[in-house]
């Protein structure tokens, strides 16, 4: 008896041990999403502008397993001195609202967990539509649920090449902009460390991005970055829009 559970608890050693690289080589296994690579456009196109009733609808999958997760709608449900986004989805019915004020500055921002309240608005896309743009923007944020604390946030994001690119919803001229968001203070105190990557395929036509791939790592007390918990890993699919 004692020689079996010798036998699980080194099994379950090593589990954790190897479980970094497994996850490494699920990920590094999945598809990243590519477009025709173009030139800079000329001239640099607009981003449209909000209207009430423009919506979008996305298709979500675990990067991990390509699962899918739920088919979200976002829709712009008024626009004055802030642009408010509404959410639903099939699976997880009603969503906590984006708020950007001004457009394509993001007050409140439901993407991550939890929602993201800031002190100070963060580009949601390059300020310029250029490639080789780059910009570094900090801010706090607090927990709308509880609003008693406030964290630092610093969002890095690069614009990477143009692409043409097809989706569900379409085939489109996209902006490729990766972000990360390096040591940011998560509202859980038992996360000691925490980064955040993704990738946007931006579509000025569209307002929006028509691909976004994001995922997080964080560690707690007595974890090393080589055993980090991984956050939700996600891509966003644009299937349809409006």
């Amino acid at each position: 008896m004692a020689t079996h559970c010798l036998q699980i608890n080194s099994l379950r050693r090593l589990t954790v041990l190897l479980l970094p690289a497994i996850l490494a080589a699920c990920i590094s296994s999945q598809p990243f999403p590519k477009g025709q690579i173009v030139p800079q456009p000329a001239p640099t196109p607009a981003v449209r502008a909000p209207q009430v009733g423009q919506e979008w609808v996305y298709q979500i999958r675990n990067v991990f397993n390509q699962e899918i997760i739920d088919t979200v709608t976002e829709k712009v449900v008024s626009v004055g001195s802030e642009v408010r986004i509404a959410r639903s989805g099939v699976k997880s019915g009603p969503l906590p609202d984006e708020i950007q004020s001004p457009w394509g500055f993001v007050v409140q921002d439901p993407h991550w967990k939890p929602t993201q309240k800031f002190l100070k608005p963060i580009p949601m896309w390059p300020l310029q539509l250029q490639v080789g743009w780059n910009g570094f923007f900090t801010s706090q944020y607090q927990d709308p649920a509880h609003p008693d604390g406030n964290y630092y946030w610093g969002l890095g994001m690069t614009a990477s090449q143009w692409e043409r690119i097809k989706t569900p919803a379409g085939e489109f001229l996209v902006l490729q902009v990766h972000n990360t968001a390096p040591n940011f203070v998560s509202n859980d105190l038992f996360r000691v460390g925490n980064e955040r990557q993704e990738d946007l395929w931006f579509a000025p036509e569209v307002g929006r991005w028509v691909i976004r791939r994001s995922s997080g790592r964080y560690v707690t007390p007595g974890v090393y970055w080589a055993n980090a918990f991984w956050e939700d890993y996600l891509e966003w699919e644009l299937i349809s829009w409006k």
